[in-house]
């Protein structure tokens, strides 16, 4: 039995199911193994890691079609005009989305759903699940193995949370490529992989997490997701989501592309022999640059009226505008519940609230000035 078999069996011994649902997932699982046992230069741990991730996500793929399998009506949930962030990562989008969560009239992908889809959550229980305490535990093991993550990524159990993981499931997601050195994989899906199936399944986990839990808001459940990778295959994402309305975060790609190398070696370090810190710096410039400008491509083409734009340093200096401005292109009401929560999140969320860093961008391969040179296309086109 070589490696994937093995994984599969044991994902198939765990979930006691053994349909993994529509196909499309097969070649990413294929080449992100084979990517990690030539690249990734993992260590014992790193390698037992690799495959529990792996384990867990195929085995949370089955218990979701499990689901499907026993209460076929799922599948008649109705996602409806959900509202998307995306753009650079380390823009400021984590915060917005988070204030954006604190509205209870809408539904977001909290940290701890897709942790553990199933069984899928109900409205009566969604505040004490007892999968809320199982995340905070994890995420204290997070702290300890990670210990600078919180200052760049601050969150909690409940906080929201992007796709990534449900993405993961499909074996098509950028979150292998933070934590694995698979250069291979990284290529290939950043220039040949289709994501349809990708955001098929994204769809295919939202419809299940609605279906007993919908938000508040009229007769359709009012989605607010966050996903900065989005932009690497706007084409699909729309294939899948034709109704979607997106906003994006900006700022300049010298301070962002830098954020990120480091946080990837914070997350790749635990688990690898050796890291290559300037592949870290040349893989983000290429995420960042490949993304923006399909995104833009998309944008000029005639979809530019479903984007609302939130500049980082607008947004961190008073974040009230931008978000009163979403609220009225979306043509909704910003309730003073709504308010009252964005105002606490705010207040127990400062910047910096678990210190900083300074970061050399030469250690990372990188020149800002080089990179604001070369990112001139993007700072042009949203005025950065």
């Amino acid at each position: 039995m070589n490696r994937i078999e093995g994984l599969l069996e044991r994902a198939r011994q765990a979930a006691q199911f053994d349909d993994f649902g529509a196909d499309g997932w097969q070649e990413g699982l294929e080449r992100l193994v084979h990517s990690a046992e030539r690249e990734a230069h993992h260590t014992q741990m790193g390698a037992a890691v690799f495959d529990g991730m792996v384990t867990d996500l195929l085995k949370q793929r089955l218990q979701v079609e499990s689901w499907y399998a026993r209460h076929p009506e799922i599948d008649d949930e109705q996602i409806v005009t959900p509202l998307i962030g995306l753009g650079l990562p380390r823009t400021g989008s984590t915060a917005f989305s988070c204030m954006l969560g604190e509205d209870p009239a809408v539904r977001t992908l909290r940290t701890w759903e897709p942790m553990q889809l199933c069984p899928p959550p109900e409205t009566a229980t969604y505040n004490t699940d007892p999968r809320i305490a199982l995340a905070e535990a994890s995420m204290k093991v997070r702290d300890e193995r990670f210990p600078r993550a919180k200052q760049m990524l601050p969150s909690t159990a409940t906080s929201p949370t992007e796709c990534q993981l449900i993405m993961g499931m499909d074996f098509k997601a950028q979150i292998f490529q933070a934590m694995h050195q698979v250069r291979s994989y990284v290529d290939w899906l950043h220039h040949e992989a289709d994501l349809k199936s990708t955001y098929r399944w994204v769809k295919h986990a939202l419809k299940l997490l609605q279906w007993r839990c919908p938000s508040a808001l009229g007769p359709h459940t009012h989605w607010r997701l966050k996903n900065p990778s989005h932009i690497l295959w706007i084409d699909d994402l729309n294939a899948v989501f034709p109704d979607a309305r997106f906003w994006m975060t900006h700022r300049d790609p010298a301070d962002v592309i830098t954020s990120v190398a480091d946080l990837y070696y914070e997350y790749t370090k635990p688990f690898a022999d050796s890291v290559d810190k300037d592949w870290l710096g040349a893989v983000n410039i290429e995420y960042c640059e490949l993304g923006m400008n399909r995104v833009i491509k998309f944008r000029e083409g005639a979809n530019d009226a479903r984007f609302f734009d939130v500049k980082f340093a607008e947004f961190q200096a008073d974040p009230w505008p931008p978000i009163e401005a979403l609220y009225r292109w979306l043509g909704e009401d910003l309730t003073p519940q709504a308010r009252e929560g964005m105002r606490h999140w705010r207040e127990d969320t400062p910047k910096d609230k678990h210190g900083t860093r300074q970061i050399d961008p030469a250690d990372y391969g990188l020149d800002k000035a080089a990179l604001r040179e070369r990112f001139t296309f993007y700072r042009e086109r949203f005025g950065i």
